[in-house]
């Protein structure tokens, strides 16, 4: 992926190196696990993260790969920016307004609650703003076998995706539906929220690669790749637990990475109605 030297986003909210919270009981390795086993399996494992009173760390310094790590989603998010807007005005005749990205390091707060535990990467419609701390590029590599710029350009650009769901009005009705029925069903919709923002990607990615010629197709293989290897049977599997559909919220590897693929191809919002068909 072609991105040292293009222009960044505006839209970064960098909050590394101001003072945060870290909980005492479980290091870094084992929060940065206990996050990943929560976010994909969709497991609320705040308690494991709040064993102790959280205590105020020290500012953060910034490394060298986290200032790399941070112009890194700058660009990203600026292509993602331009993409959309342009979408937006010839695929649906509005405007699009961007989303701000919030990086951060061990622990932040948002509207949606803390960003320290059960949640990952993720987007916060009440401030249309997406959280990501780029240590998880690093789990994605050692730990989900996802490893790549791409693919950690494609956890931007899903996040983004749930941002543009909000936009349309999506992601607000189908998380009131989701409140007003049993888990199981809830859990149903939550899949179709996820797989429509991998087809959003898929959408993004073939526009990005059409506009800047930064994506070339191993890059689209890294995307793929890092769709099936967070899909919630292979992280069951890879947890030792035996895949149980009822409890999937973000879909499986097969679906991710087709619904990935069916916005790749198309290039159309339309494409991407997953609340619409009964063959996820």
């Amino acid at each position: 992926m072609k991105w040292r030297g293009r222009r960044g986003s505006r839209n970064i909210e960098d909050r590394r190196s101001s003072s945060g919270a870290k909980a005492g009981g479980i290091g870094g390795v084992g929060v940065i696990a206990v996050l990943v086993i929560g976010y994909f399996l969709g497991i609320d494992v705040t308690p494991l993260l709040q064993q102790t009173d959280p205590q105020p760390s020290a500012p953060t310094e910034l490394t060298q790969a986290d200032i790399a790590a941070g112009e890194f989603v700058s660009v990203t998010l600026a292509d993602t920016e331009e993409v959309w807007a342009q979408l937006f005005q010839e695929q649906l005749g509005r405007d699009y307004r961007p989303a701000t990205l919030v990086l951060f390091k061990g622990a932040t707060q948002s509207p949606c609650g803390g960003a320290s535990g059960a949640t990952g990467p993720f987007y916060c419609p009440g401030d249309k703003k997406a959280y990501l701390d780029t240590e998880f590029f690093t789990v994605m590599e050692e730990r989900l076998g996802a490893g790549g710029e791409f693919a950690a350009a494609y956890v931007v650009a899903h996040e983004i995706a749930h941002h543009v769901q909000n936009e349309l009005g999506i992601l607000g009705q189908a998380n009131q539906l989701r409140q007003q029925v049993s888990q199981a069903d809830s859990n149903a919709i939550s899949v179709r929220i996820e797989l429509q923002a991998d087809c959003l990607s898929g959408v993004w990615a073939r526009t990005a690669a059409q506009n800047f010629g930064s994506i070339s197709r191993g890059d689209i293989e890294e995307a793929v790749n890092a769709a099936r290897q967070i899909g919630d049977d292979t992280l069951q599997r890879a947890a030792g637990q035996r895949p149980m559909p009822h409890t999937f919220t973000h879909g499986t590897a097969e679906q991710r990475s087709r619904w990935f693929v069916a916005g790749l191809q198309s290039g159309q919002i339309a494409a991407c109605d997953t609340f619409a068909t009964d063959d996820l």
